[in-house]
Parts: C-alpha cells; sequence; structure tokens
C-alpha cells in the first residue's frame, strides 16, 4: 500500500465528529510505538516530521522507517511535514516522497503568507500533495518555532474565509487559545470555542487543524519529576478540550509534546532502577510501550478516532 494524503482521512473525520491525530516522529521507536497503537485500536492517524526531525534523523531514514511500518502493518499513512518555514523546505519533501505538507506563513503579514502558501499549494497539488496552511499565531516553543506570549494572535474567522478562498490549501491551521511545549496555560485552561465555531460555520465542511494539543498528561509529568525532571507548574489543553473541538470542525490534532513526556519519564524511571544498564534495547523497549500507551489512550479517549479504519 502506497502512502496516502490526508484527504479523505479529513472528510471522514469531518462527517464523523472526531478528530486524526498527528503525531511527530524522531526515530524507529516512536514511529513502532504509534503504529502497534494504530493497529490495534484500528484508528487512523498521520505521521509528522518537523525540520529538527529531519536534521536529526536525515529525511531519507525517516521516509524508509515510515515505509516499513507501513509494509508491516498495511495501514493507511499519511507522511506530513510540520511547520515548514519556506518553499524550498516543502519543495524537498514533496520531492522526497512526503503526501502532506504545511507551510506556516503565520510570522508572515497577511498579503505574505498568502503568496507563499499559494506558491506551495501550486507546485504541491501538482504533485499530488495536499497542503497544511496557518494563519494566526501560537505562543510557545517547539523546534524552531518560538513566539512570545506577547506576539501570540488568535485567527481572525473573516481572514480565515479569505486565507482559503485565496491560497486554495486543503486545511487550515487556526490559533484559539493552544500553545507549543509543555506550559500552554498560566491559570485556568481556556479556548475560544466561539471563535472556532464561528470559523467551522464560515467554512463549512473544510478541515482545520490544531497546533500545540498536547494535554501534557500528568502522570508522565509527575514520573519525569520523580526521577530527576523539573516540570512544575507544566499544563497543557485539557483532553474534553480537545474531544469537544473535534465536534466543531476539527479534523486533526498536533501531538509531540506528549510523545516526548511519555519517552523520558520510561527512561529516566529505567536508568534510576537499573543505573548499570547500558544496553539501549533495554530503555527503548519501555519507552516504546509507553509511547504505544499514551497513543492508544489519545485515539480512544481524546481523540475519537478508534475503530474509523
Amino acid at each position: 500500500m502506497p502512502l496516502v494524503t490526508s484527504k479523505e482521512m479529513f472528510k471522514k473525520a469531518y462527517e464523523g465528529h472526531y478528530a486524526v491525530g498527528a503525531f511527530n516522529v524522531n526515530n524507529m521507536e516512536i514511529i513502532q510505538g504509534i503504529v502497534e497503537a494504530a493497529k490495534e485500536e484500528e484508528s487512523p492517524f498521520i505521521l509528522q516530521v518537523s525540520a529538527g526531525a529531519r536534521k536529526y534523523a536525515n529525511h531519507v531514514y525517516l521516509v524508509k522507517l515510515v515505509e516499513a511500518a507501513m509494509e508491516t502493518t498495511g495501514l493507511p499513512i499519511c507522511l506530513h511535514l510540520d511547520h515548514g518555514e519556506d518553499f524550498a523546505i516543502c519543495k524537498a519533501c514533496v520531492d522526497g516522497g512526503f503526501t502532506s505538507v504545511m507551510i506556516d506563513g503565520s510570522k508572515h503579514p497577511f498579503e505574505e503568507n498568502i503568496a507563499l502558501t499559494k506558491q506551495v499549494v501550486e507546485y504541491a497539488h501538482s504533485k499530488g500533495v495536499v497542503v497544511e496552511a496557518e494563519l494566526g499565531r501560537l505562543a510557545g516553543v517547539e523546534d524552531a518555532v518560538k513566539v512570545n506570549t506577547k506576539d501570540a494572535t488568535y485567527t481572525d474567522p473573516d481572514q480565515a474565509v479569505e486565507f482559503v478562498e485565496r491560497t486554495g490549501c486543503d486545511s487550515l491551521a487556526i490559533a484559539i487559545g493552544t500553545s507549543h511545549g509543555a506550559y500552554k496555560f498560566k491559570g485556568e485552561p481556556e479556548l475560544d470555542f466561539a471563535r472556532l465555531e464561528k470559523i467551522t460555520n464560515m467554512l463549512p465542511g473544510f478541515p482545520l487543524v490544531l497546533h500545540g494539543a498536547s494535554t501534557v498528561i500528568p502522570e508522565f509529568v509527575a514520573l519525569c519529576n520523580k526521577y530527576g525532571g523539573k516540570l512544575d507548574g507544566a499544563q497543557g489543553v485539557p483532553e474534553d478540550m480537545l474531544l469537544k473541538a473535534g465536534k466543531f470542525g476539527v479534523c486533526k490534532i498536533n501531538i509531540d509534546t506528549d510523545l516526548r513526556l511519555a519517552m523520558t519519564a520510561s527512561i529516566r524511571k529505567h536508568f534510576v532502577e537499573h543505573p548499570a544498564d547500558f544496553d539501549p534495547r533495554q530503555y527503548l523497549r519501555p519507552a516504546r510501550d509507553a509511547i504505544k500507551a499514551m497513543v492508544a489512550h489519545k485515539m480512544r479517549d481524546v481523540l475519537n478516532s478508534s475503530h474509523r479504519l
């Protein structure tokens, strides 16, 4: 089975009022944990790669690992570039086998964002690849994406309609209060569902995307802290809010921080309990299992995507 685009996934998600999880990958164990969970849960999913992951693991290695996952499981897999910052990286990923790319022009003025996005859309569509764009800016830090809270802006619904019409993008990442990283909220978590509902109503049937949507699972934060971490005050998006977002046209929810926390907590715990261990298989195996359990939980209880294949 070849890699697929997200088009059919999003159509089914929109009609079924659930969301597809887009999970960031950096190495073999993370990919294995995600696809094993998806296989058991019979859930659609997207594997996405950031610019930092491409630099760390190498584009070709990651593509081949994803192809191996597809071959061993028979699952339909969409391979997506997360936060492509310019035309060059989007083109490289389109030419290098990705079936979906994100062009993040959110740091640019509105007209420049439209021009850049349209350039990527025209090239990607000519190759059968779909494009995610972004309008509005999320606060927080994720790889090379660093936005101060004061520079964050929510997505304007009227601009969203104009942006989609003028660029021809296939999905749109919007800003309604989520943020990148493990420290998403100070005080009570809150998402602007009124804004989300308005955008959904103004763009009927169009797939929306939430970035910065890890829940920062307390269990993993506690484990990290217990075994030497310093994550006091970390707070993510409550799971019930993400479940609700899937009923308002959000078809793709990005998850990265929770993957990092699950893996890191497991590895920290292993080395404290087995300080003399130096076999990578002994600490990466439970880390992979932790990834699998966390992703299965997301699919069942947060994305509502289990048994949707």
